[in-house]
């Protein structure tokens, strides 16, 4: 097998670990929302915009990066609620 394969694999095993772990924490009463606009290069979660994977935007603050943070505390970070709108 292509240990590119492999390695996408376990990548994607761990991903998904991840996911549902963090499934668990949001229905334990910690409460997140998709903030765009303010994760770091590398530390955007799951695929967004260009991204095809959790850590994979390339620069800070990108607008179609989200990440997970505290609900109700998007905005105060500087961050949008919402994807920005594609142009067509």
């Amino acid at each position: 097998m292509d240990p590119k394969t492999v390695i996408g694999a376990a990548l994607a095993s761990i991903l998904a670990a991840g996911v549902a772990a963090d499934a668990g924490a949001q229905t334990s009463g910690n409460e997140k929302e998709k903030c765009y606009g303010v994760a770091k290069a590398g530390q955007n979660d799951c695929a967004a915009g260009k991204n095809s994977c959790a850590g994979t935007s390339r620069k800070d603050n990108d607008p179609t990066a989200w990440k997970l943070v505290a609900k109700g505390t998007c905005e105060k970070m500087g961050g949008k609620m919402a994807p920005p709108k594609t142009q067509s």
